[in-house]
Parts: structure tokens; C-alpha cells; sequence
């Protein structure tokens, strides 16, 4: 992905609200296939996820974890939101 694609994607992530969010329970089977439906509905998603979630990991490890499982592209990590992008 060249720059200029990146770059309007985290644009448009600006504007979006989470529609997925991650609770303590972590990335269970449900929630990731709840990804994948607003995924192939929206193709890019806002996640927004619960700090204790990923007390251990940091947020980019948490966050590639997500998109390795949902096999998207991480646009964006900032503070507790992810975006995804397929």
C-alpha cells in the first residue's frame, strides 16, 4: 500500500465511530467473527479496545494480533482504537 492510499484511509478513519468494541474478555471466536461481517460490509473498520485487555501486550502487538486473525491490513492504532482495512 503507497502512502498516498494510506494516508487518505486514516482520513476516512477520522471520521468513523468504533462499530466493534473489545472488552476484557479479549479476542474471542465470536468477536472475531463479528470483525469479519463489518469487515466485508464496510471494509474499513474502527475497533475501540479496553485498556485491562491488553494490560501484558502493548497496543500495536494487541492490535496486529487482531488483523492477523481477521486477515486485514492495520491501518491505525491510536491510544485504544484500531483501524482495519481490507
Amino acid at each position: 500500500m503507497d502512502k498516498k492510499q494510506l494516508y487518505k484511509l486514516k482520513s476516512e478513519a477520522s471520521q468513523l465511530k468504533p462499530v466493534i468494541h473489545i472488552g476484557k474478555s479479549g479476542l474471542t471466536e465470536p468477536v472475531i467473527e463479528e470483525l469479519k461481517k463489518q469487515i466485508k460490509a464496510n471494509r474499513l473498520v474502527k475497533v475501540k479496545i479496553l485498556k485491562s485487555t491488553f494490560e501484558s501486550e502493548d497496543t500495536i502487538q494487541f492490535s496486529q494480533k487482531i488483523a492477523d486473525a481477521t486477515n486485514t491490513t492495520l491501518i491505525d492504532v491510536r491510544g485504544n482504537n484500531v483501524v482495519l482495512y481490507r
